[in-house]
């Protein structure tokens, strides 16, 4: 029996749930999640496992560096996994300190909680954490922009546009100099957009399905010809699971579906197959309505994952049409999460 405590932070958010619905069905590990509960974190996410022996949830903010501090000492987590962040870019250009709080002050506190528990002295890793992994979930957002050409790879610089992308580019080299200072057992991932069942309203696919069905105006930004690399989230999670278990300490993974779509495409092929599972009278299409783009918008992302593929053999399973549909159906399930 594998007994590894895991440290699941933001596990009541869109990806953070959907690993936790796929560890506890695919591993032995003992889960336990920490979430605050804000908008983005929902327990709905996580129905049907609470009576699983390996499910425990803790509400609590990992800002909180007393209450992060506690549960190392009282669990001795031996594998964190770190969700935990503000994510939508609109919301970090109308509030960016909460951003700068979650994403770089929290990611600093478990950080530190993780080294206190793990680490003799810097370099010096504790035998009985000797297999200890710190796993960081980031964004190919840190990235910048790209133009019509181009991937991003592992070694591509930094260049953040948003406070949101800013926060999250401080975060990674946190956990970057805590593997190169003290040799924290660490391990960071770059994914391009998720999609996929329990991902929170204001996002863009839920956004589209909403309007659609309420019969209001679909908002797209600007000419709709922004472009991005579309992944399912469950392809994610495995993605995740591999990086955890099989990654090189101090790497960095970039996951990416190769799955490139304007959003002007996204809301086309949505309303295709809301057509087709949900008709009526009209097209839904004609509700498509353009609106003004947000600042700093960035154009395009594309990620290049030739690297995980290649050294943890992970592979997408989805491509983008298959995975929408499995997206559309769920939602037209559950309208109550729209």
């Amino acid at each position: 029996m594998n007994n590894n405590k895991v440290l699941l932070t933001g596990g009541a958010g869109f990806i953070g749930s959907n690993y936790v619905h796929y560890a506890l069905q695919n591993t032995n590990d003992s889960i336990f999640v920490l979430d605050k509960l804000t908008y983005a974190g929902d327990l709905k996410n996580l129905e049907g496992i609470d009576a699983h022996s390996n499910y425990h949830f803790i509400k609590g903010d990992i800002c909180d560096a007393a209450l992060v501090e506690s549960l190392f000492e009282e669990h001795q987590f031996s594998k964190v996994i770190h969700f935990a962040a503000e994510s939508h870019v609109d919301n970090s250009i109308t509030g960016p300190g909460t951003f700068v709080q979650t994403n770089i002050v929290g990611t600093f506190t478990l950080l530190q909680a993780a080294y206190k528990t793990w680490m003799e002295a810097p370099n010096t890793v504790k035998n009985e954490f000797e297999h200890a992994r710190f796993l960081h979930i980031s964004t190919d957002e840190v990235y910048g922009t790209l133009g019509k050409t181009g991937e991003f790879t592992e070694k591509t610089p930094y260049a953040p546009n948003s406070p949101y992308s800013a926060s999250k580019a401080s975060s990674d080299f946190l956990v970057r100099s805590y593997f190169h200072t003290y040799g924290l057992p660490v391990v960071t991932t770059n994914c391009s957009n998720n999609y996929g069942p329990h991902q929170h309203k204001e996002k863009l696919i839920p956004t589209i399905i909403r309007k659609a069905l309420a019969g209001e105006p679909i908002p797209i930004y600007g000419d709709g010809k922004n472009v991005r690399d579309w992944l399912y989230v469950k392809d994610h999670c495995t993605g995740i699971h591999l990086a955890l278990e099989k990654g090189r300490l101090g790497e960095t993974y970039n996951i990416g579906g190769k799955n490139e779509r304007e959003n002007l495409y996204i809301a086309h092929t949505i309303c295709d197959l809301l057509d087709r599972l949900k008709p009526k009278e009209s097209p839904y299409k004609e509700q498509i309505s353009f609106v003004s783009d947000r600042p700093g918008h960035d154009f395009r992302y594309a990620i290049d994952a030739t690297k995980i593929e290649n050294e943890l053999g992970w592979q997408a399973k989805e491509n983008f049409e298959s995975g929408i549909e499995k997206t559309v159906q769920w939602y037209l399930k559950n309208t109550d999460r729209l």
